[in-house]
């Protein structure tokens, strides 16, 4: 009788054009939401050290929740994205070098069948699955968002889109793509906004599912080209004029005081191929400062945007069970990619026809304290914030120690969202995880990550290991120099060790051989390296072979 009556209530209802209230969210599994950056140096924020950028959402996320000392990313955009989707090292996962396929299927440059996306498996826990921003793991249309586990996405493909649109629709600079139909930006729209944009709207269409969601949410700033909004810059103007070499020692000393960096550890030694600020001229200064001025507010609009999810979290009364990580895929540009596009200009520095690099000198201060840039396997290439915000579970304002990896991220989502991680998928045998589940950091009962296992990079042959307070460090300039760093006491890796701890060294290189082979990792001199974009115009290797 009651079950009628409540049917016969609905059904006038729905004839009087009234809208009945949702049931409950049955699940109590928690929304996840992950945000990724593009080339954000260690200390380009508030909370790692950064205080002359406003951030004042990821201070708050910070605040209240858990900051890593210690994350590690794969130092470049599409192996990081590689492992951060897949929860596998880039190699096993497909995208050993980049978007470009090598000829192996460690080094295709999309990913493979056997590593299964975020999405794929939280699909399967009965999440909603979005993603709103940059892609970069696989040109080909069949292997697009949609075609790996999203139900809604938008952004771009490949690695990089200007902010603006300057061309007409029929030809855009960059196509973008939502749920796999062009899309178009709006004259005068910032790229930034309408990534955010998408991701609202999405999270208000998927409010009426009534299912727990996974949001990617993939910035594609403070990447090259260095534009950004008019208001935004404004707010730096002069803000730069102390300089490079005086900002990164106040940044490293801003860094310690926030506890991201031990009181004994010091700066890295300053980079020899930079000329010191104070010997350039006054209009060359006023040239420099700018460009770290559009790049400081490109990092704020990221800022503003955190302010809008937040917003909506609230709105939709899903702050309390949703979990936040955010995290950078690689440190601040620098090295020998200085002025890659210039030629492109057709405006001044973040104006709409500005396509201005990141250059060294700014990017050691965003790197601050830690060595080197994006693309190597020194702390400032493959080292960025880590910060995660779950009211529910994680302590506020907790800072952890320990050797944390992207690796890691898919074994932690899994557990809190209790899906299982398949052995087969749709007929593929899946690749096993690698991680560590960081689920007892997050939840207070630890606050220390405990490695069993070394963490391990290559890419370009550039290779390092990390194990204990031991990092080995090899450059793909000098492949057969083996660097070794107590990471404990000299995170700024400013004193090589290798030749007073032989047996490390030669222990460390044993174990990276071990990890190479398992994960068909090549070196990289039997590549070709004139690679060729898309799956069909595949370089052959110059060894040979499908697998080593």
């Amino acid at each position: 009788m009651v079950r009628l009556q409540t049917f016969k209530y609905v059904l006038l209802a729905a004839a009087m054009g009234i809208a009945l209230p949702l049931p409950a969210q049955k699940s109590q599994k928690p929304n996840i939401i992950l945000v990724l950056v593009d080339d954000l140096g260690f200390s380009d924020i508030g909370p790692y050290g950064g205080l002359d950028i406003q951030t004042p959402n990821l201070d708050k996320l910070a605040g209240e929740g858990l900051r890593l000392k210690e994350f590690y990313n794969n130092s470049i955009c599409a192996p990081t994205r590689a492992s951060l989707l897949t929860g596998q090292y880039q190699h096993k996962a497909g995208v050993g070098y980049f978007n470009v396929n090598l000829g192996l299927p460690a080094y295709q440059g999309f990913l493979n069948k056997e590593s299964l996306t975020l999405a794929e498996v939280l699909k399967t826990a009965g999440y909603s699955t979005i993603l709103s921003g940059k892609w970069h793991v696989g040109d080909d249309k069949d292997q697009w968002p949609a075609q790996r586990g999203f139900d809604k996405s938008f952004g771009f493909i490949g690695g990089a889109s200007n902010y603006y649109e300057i061309n007409d629709r029929n030809k855009p600079d960059v196509q973008l793509y939502r749920n796999n139909e062009p899309f178009y930006l709006e004259k005068g729209k910032y790229l930034t906004d309408e990534i955010t944009s998408q991701a609202l709207g999405f999270l208000d269409e998927q409010n009426r599912e009534q299912k727990p969601f996974f949001l990617y949410l993939a910035f594609n700033a403070p990447h090259w080209p260095l534009q950004a909004v008019p208001e935004d810059i404004a707010k730096y103007k002069g803000k730069y004029s102390i300089g490079w070499d005086s900002l990164r020692v106040q940044r490293y000393k801003n860094a310690v005081a926030k506890g991201v960096i031990d009181k004994s550890q010091q700066i890295a030694v300053h980079d020899k191929d930079l000329q010191s600020f104070g010997k350039l001229t006054w209009d060359e200064q006023q040239y420099w400062q700018r460009r770290q001025e559009v790049y400081a507010a490109m990092i704020d609009h990221v800022d503003q945007s955190l302010g809008k999810l937040l917003g909506k979290l609230k709105e939709l009364k899903k702050d309390d069970n949703t979990l936040i990580v955010f995290i950078s895929d690689n440190g601040a540009q620098g090295g020998n990619s200085l002025r890659l596009y210039t030629s492109r200009n057709t405006g001044p520095v973040g104006s709409a026809g500005s396509y201005e690099v990141q250059n060294s000198n700014w990017s050691q201060t965003g790197n601050s304290p830690l060595r080197n840039y994006k693309g190597t396997p020194y702390e400032g290439g493959i080292s960025a914030p880590f910060i995660a915000w779950y009211p529910k579970q994680i302590k506020a304002g907790a800072i952890a120690t320990g050797t944390a990896h992207l690796i890691d991220l898919a074994p932690t989502f899994y557990q809190l969202a209790g899906a299982g991680y398949p052995a087969t998928f749709n007929g593929v045998t899946t690749n096993k995880l690698p991680g560590k589940s960081l689920v007892p950091l997050l939840t207070g009962q630890t606050d220390n990550v405990n490695r069993a296992e070394p963490l391990f990079w290559e890419r370009g042959g550039n290779r390092a290991v990390r194990e204990g307070k031991w990092k080995l460090v090899s450059t793909a300039e000098n492949t057969d120099k083996y660097e070794l760093y107590d990471i404990e006491t000299d995170r700024a890796e400013n004193t090589d060790l290798a030749a007073k701890y032989p047996e490390v060294v030669k222990q460390l290189k044993e174990k990276y051989q071990k990890w190479a082979q398992e994960n068909d990792v090549v070196d990289y001199s039997r590549l070709r390296t004139q690679p060729q974009q898309g799956r069909g115009n595949a370089a052959a290797p110059a060894g040979g072979g499908r697998r080593l």
